[in-house]
């Protein structure tokens, strides 16, 4: 009895702490200056810019020096040549090195922060928000189009349902499909973006490579990149918006559906 016991409450502090998603802290110790060519000056705007650009993410802890840090960034810039060279490490709480990285261009502000930033995290467990089922609904003319997509912490897919449809000549056809695959996610891509004329902020970026059986023969692979996600604040639902996971076609014009193409594009979590 006892066995089962802590089996339970082992299992539920597991799922506990996938699911809850806990946020880094990551300190941002003052960048120095090494050679010359460059001034203090200069490294207090670089570490207010990488400060600035980690604040945006929302998906870390941000604090300027290393007090109460689980991760640290420290870095100095250069001189180069005709470059300035913007050269970090970031370790962890033991002060055990995790990586090296730079960033480098011609004049202090091309210096490239999200890219910095980016590289600077590569190794920090962010959390990420996709984790878990979702599902997402077309309500057709002649009944609901389904996808039930699991996400899982290895970076595979399980495509529980996977519905492609086609309405053609006054027929529709529906297959109920299912299947695998892998995806990619940078959820550190919380910034604004410009999509379709409008400023976006955006929460994570996406790929999707899926393999799918028992659909229509244009489904059976489904293939998508960088794909912009926008999650509610309780991260139980998301939009893509700028793009669609591809289910079908409607040949017969806006009075059976708005576009000729169908995709899934709204999820909320089931699971």
């Amino acid at each position: 009895m006892k066995r089962k016991a802590l089996f339970f409450i082992f299992f539920a502090v597991s799922m506990s702490f996938i699911y809850a998603q806990r946020i880094p802290v990551v300190g941002v110790a003052a960048v120095e200056t090494a050679g010359g060519g460059v001034t203090a000056a200069d490294a207090t705007n670089l570490t207010n810019r990488i400060v600035a650009e980690f604040n945006t993410w929302g998906t870390i802890t941000v604090v300027q020096g290393d007090s109460g840090a689980e991760f640290v960034v420290r870095a100095s810039i250069s001189r180069q040549g005709n470059n300035f060279v913007l050269s970090a490490r970031t370790f962890d709480a033991n002060n055990r090195v995790l990586n090296e990285y730079n960033e480098q261009a011609r004049t202090l502000n091309e210096i490239s922060i999200s890219n910095f930033c980016a590289k600077a995290a590569e190794r920090v467990p962010l959390p990420n928000y996709l984790l878990g089922t979702w599902q997402s609904t077309l309500n057709m003319p002649d009944g609901p189009v389904v996808c039930i997509i699991e996400f899982r912490a290895d970076r595979s897919v399980r495509v529980e349902r996977y519905d492609t449809w086609e309405h053609k000549q006054q027929n529709a056809l529906r297959y109920e499909g299912y299947g695998t695959g892998t995806y990619t996610y940078m959820g550190f891509a919380n910034r604004v973006l410009s999509i379709g004329g409008q400023q976006v902020r955006v929460d994570a970026t996406v790929g999707v490579s899926l393999t799918l059986e028992e659909t229509l023969p244009a489904q059976t692979s489904v293939q998508q990149t960088g794909l912009h996600l926008v999650f509610n604040a309780n991260r139980t639902s998301f939009d893509i918006i700028n793009g669609i996971l591809p289910c079908g076609r409607n040949f017969d014009g806006p009075s059976v559906y708005r576009s000729e193409i169908l995709g899934f594009s709204q999820f909320v979590k089931i699971r």
